[in-house]
């Protein structure tokens, strides 16, 4: 059965991407104002198009794969904006950020050394984790910085990276829209 693949998640996915190197000029030119807000309509589109997506049935593997492309150029831009315009709250616990970053490449490296691609899984723990990221960073550039948050959110991702590294290690081909570690377990012991 052929897949519909315009749709409103697609659009929202694919409107990430094309507006990528506008918010990057942003981030460059150190307009942390506009770049936060912009930021967040990201955030927020990354959240409408996968609530849309499977609420009206709507979910597709070309959706998959511009999902996971626009959550990449979100996260790069959000961690780049960090880096850039809040890095005097890093210092003493950046630690567990850059942690984050290192493992989310390993994560993907792992994934295209087996499959020849970048990963796509959408893990529960991956969902999760970009809806406590989008909250810390609304949080940090429009209220504050809140330590135990930020540690909580950071946390969370660690787990959720390395989650996404073991499933990769363990499946034999590649898949998307995977569920979680549980799942394969349960699926490869049936």
């Amino acid at each position: 059965m052929k897949e519909k693949v315009v749709n409103v998640p697609n659009a929202l996915s694919l409107y990430r991407i094309l507006v990528f190197p506008f918010v990057l000029y942003l981030l460059l030119s150190g307009n942390e104002h506009l770049f936060a807000i912009f930021l967040c309509i990201n955030l927020v589109t990354d959240f409408l198009d996968g609530f849309i997506a499977r609420t009206f049935n709507l979910v597709t593997r070309l959706g998959a794969r511009l999902d996971s492309l626009a959550d990449y150029g979100t996260y790069f831009l959000a961690f780049y904006g960090v880096i850039l315009f809040k890095k005097a709250d890093l210092v003493g616990n950046g630690w567990i950020f850059y942690l984050f970053i290192v493992l989310m490449v390993v994560t993907q490296l792992v994934h295209f050394y087996r499959f020849g691609t970048f990963s796509s899984f959408h893990l529960y723990s991956f969902k999760t984790t970009g809806y406590l990221h989008g909250l810390l960073f609304i949080l940090w550039f429009f209220v504050g910085f809140f330590p135990a948050y930020y540690y909580f959110a950071m946390g969370f991702g660690i787990i959720s990276v390395i989650e996404s590294i073991i499933i990769s290690l363990l499946i034999s081909q590649r898949q998307s829209n995977v569920k979680g570690l549980y799942w394969i377990v349960q699926k490869q012991c049936v």
